[in-house]
């Protein structure tokens, strides 16, 4: 199966955000601040979101072996460790140091996202 790593990191940032939801609802509800849990949701959000889009992906690039889909998921995958794992770290911890990563994370999502946009431009239509 190739590309079978897309279909991996899907299926472990589908897991744990999950896992990292229920822990924010039930585990750390009475523990953090309506703030921090508020960050926590965030941080659970685009990593679901993204589990989500790292599976279309694995689909889309078994069809169009375009080199910018691959890297627009390595991309997707290094910009979800950052940016959900920064806010993670944050919301648990209160470390300030953390908020510059946050935003390179989502740097490197939006970049993913706009690699798969020009990939799609670049690609000639075929008649239907």
């Amino acid at each position: 199966m190739k590309h079978r790593w897309l279909l991996l990191w899907s299926a472990a940032f589908g897991a744990s955000g999950v896992m990292a939801g229920a822990f924010g609802a039930h585990g750390l509800k009475n523990r953090l601040p309506v703030s921090a849990l508020e960050i926590w949701d965030i941080a659970v959000r685009y990593q679901l979101l993204h589990a989500v889009v790292l599976l279309c992906l694995f689909a889309l690039v078994q069809q169009w072996r375009h080199p910018l889909v691959r890297r627009a998921g390595q991309l997707m995958i290094a910009g979800t460790l950052c940016f959900s794992g920064s806010l993670y770290l944050l919301a648990f911890t209160g470390s300030k140091w953390l908020g510059p990563i946050t935003p390179l994370g989502g740097l490197f999502l939006i970049v993913g996202w706009l690699l798969l946009f020009y990939a799609a431009l670049k690609t000639p239509q075929t008649p239907d």
